[in-house]
């Protein structure tokens, strides 16, 4: 990631914070830590804990985390005097290190972002906290700990802020998607009577990782079990006329991809075919009336509808749809329930899943940015059912 992304990220998050109903941001969750300082935290993607806070001034950024982040948190965008430590960790070195290595330096979360409200004088502020990924006994505790100090819940704000995304990006989103639709087209490519989930599995995720991406999740499912719509490899080896269902997707520079594909071995039957072409007709229309200004509700019942004109059904879906970004899933979500008009630089996934238990499971499924006029799709390899050799 760069520094020029980085930069215009937090200027966009300042400016969008000079018209908010509050003089400061708390993120915490990993996304909004990362949109605001450029920095990923590892300890936390392996504990599954917000253990972050990055609190954005007018004019500075403080982070909180714990001692044993500082090293690569200041290695990265944050200055080494805006890292504010809490817990027990210990770092060795020939020369002092600064206070943000100091193990026990604050106890916890809390008695550090104390310490942080007080240098960014902000003891008396409105501060608007990311508070979907906060949990509430810690919001519970900086109430008492910081009496003058209003917490508003600012979680949607951040949402906002980060729906249409800057042209970086759309970069590194675009480059996502490409990588994790190479690794599947690397498996459709190998695969033969006798490969296994696993396998399958194994060549997407290599190719996807010597690329630079990290591997999240690859769902590579076979036969019956291609109807199980997110699960792990198996052993279970393709044979012929399996359905063969890939659900993909990677990260670059903390950006997600999330794509999907279907293959067959040897030739489809007369049900597979017509069921994949109802449900590729489907996110043919969704792609061609997708554009600034139209709902999200509009575009999942015109994905419904077409699929089921088309010879499925019932076509029952909870969405069709969804927001990417420093997120896999992102608002707006393209199902009923959501009535948000969608705007320029937005960036989706679409998709038109379809699942039978004790048949098989297909999908097709691509992102896209909104473009002034329409949309770019970021995906580029074939859409229709692949054929892999009986």
């Amino acid at each position: 990631m760069t520094d020029s992304l980085i930069a215009q990220r937090i200027s966009k998050l300042r400016a969008h914070l000079a018209a908010a109903p509050f003089d400061a941001f708390l993120a915490v969750s990993a996304a909004n830590v990362l949109y605001a300082t450029g920095y990923r935290s590892l300890g936390a993607s392996v504990h599954g804990i917000p253990s972050m806070g990055a609190l954005v001034g007018g004019d500075r950024t403080v982070v909180v985390g714990p001692v044993a982040d500082s090293a690569p948190a200041t290695d990265s965008a944050i200055a080494v005097d805006d890292y504010v430590p809490y817990g027990r960790f210990y770092f060795e070195s020939a020369t002092e290190l600064p206070p943000a290595f100091a193990p026990d330096a604050h106890v916890g979360f809390v008695d550090a972002m104390v310490a942080a409200v007080a240098s960014c004088h902000l003891s008396t502020a409105a501060i608007g906290v990311d508070e979907a990924a906060l949990n509430p006994s810690t919001l519970a505790q900086l109430s008492v700990a910081l009496p003058d100090v209003r917490f508003v819940d600012a979680s949607s704000w951040a949402l906002r802020v980060r729906a249409a995304k800057l042209a970086g990006e759309v970069e590194l989103l675009e480059r996502s998607a490409r990588l994790a639709e190479d690794g599947v087209a690397a498996a459709i490519e190998a695969a033969v009577v006798g490969s296994t989930e696993r396998e399958l599995a194994s060549i997407v995720s290599s190719h996807m990782a010597a690329a630079g991406a990290e591997p999240r999740f690859v769902v590579a499912t076979t036969g019956p079990r291609s109807a199980f719509a997110d699960v792990y490899p198996s052993d279970q080896a393709i044979v012929p006329g399996d359905l063969v269902r890939f659900d993909v997707g990677c990260v670059v520079d903390g950006y997600w991809s999330d794509i999907g594909r279907t293959a067959v071995v040897g030739e489809p039957d007369s049900l597979q075919a017509k069921r994949y072409a109802a449900i590729l007709e489907g996110e043919e229309q969704q792609l061609a009336a997708i554009r600034p200004g139209v709902s999200a509700r509009s575009i999942f019942e015109l994905a419904l509808d077409v699929v089921e004109a088309n010879g499925v059904s019932p076509y029952r879906r909870q969405h069709c749809g969804h927001g990417i970004g420093l997120d896999v899933y992102e608002p707006p979500i393209i199902n009923r329930a959501t009535d948000a008009l969608l705007e320029e630089g937005m960036t989706f996934c679409l998709e038109t899943p379809y699942y039978v238990l004790g048949w098989g499971g297909m999908m097709v499924e691509d992102t896209i940015v909104l473009t002034a006029d329409g949309h770019r799709r970021f995906t580029v390899t074939d859409r229709g059912m692949r054929i892999i050799a009986a």
